[in-house]
């Protein structure tokens, strides 16, 4: 999932360099935290937050068939 979400967010921004994608398991859910540059933090949210709900929305139908919820943190 990891390796999915940087190879989306990577083509959009201009310091790929710097995108690192983190998880945190626990009982019911995985946490993903994606960092990115500062200057490439408007890109990846997208106006009125539309790239980051598109991001989001692949993330968790390619997790559809884990038995936990999955979220994407945006940081």
């Amino acid at each position: 999932m990891e390796a999915l979400i940087e190879t989306i967010v990577q083509p959009l921004v201009d310091h790929p360099e710097d995108v690192r994608v983190n998880s945190k398991e626990e009982a019911s859910k995985i946490v993903y935290h994606l960092t990115v540059n500062p200057d490439d933090v408007g890109k990846v949210i997208g106006k009125n937050g539309r790239i980051a709900k598109s991001i989001r929305t692949v993330v968790y139908a390619a997790g559809a068939n884990t038995k936990k919820r999955i979220y994407l943190d945006i940081m």
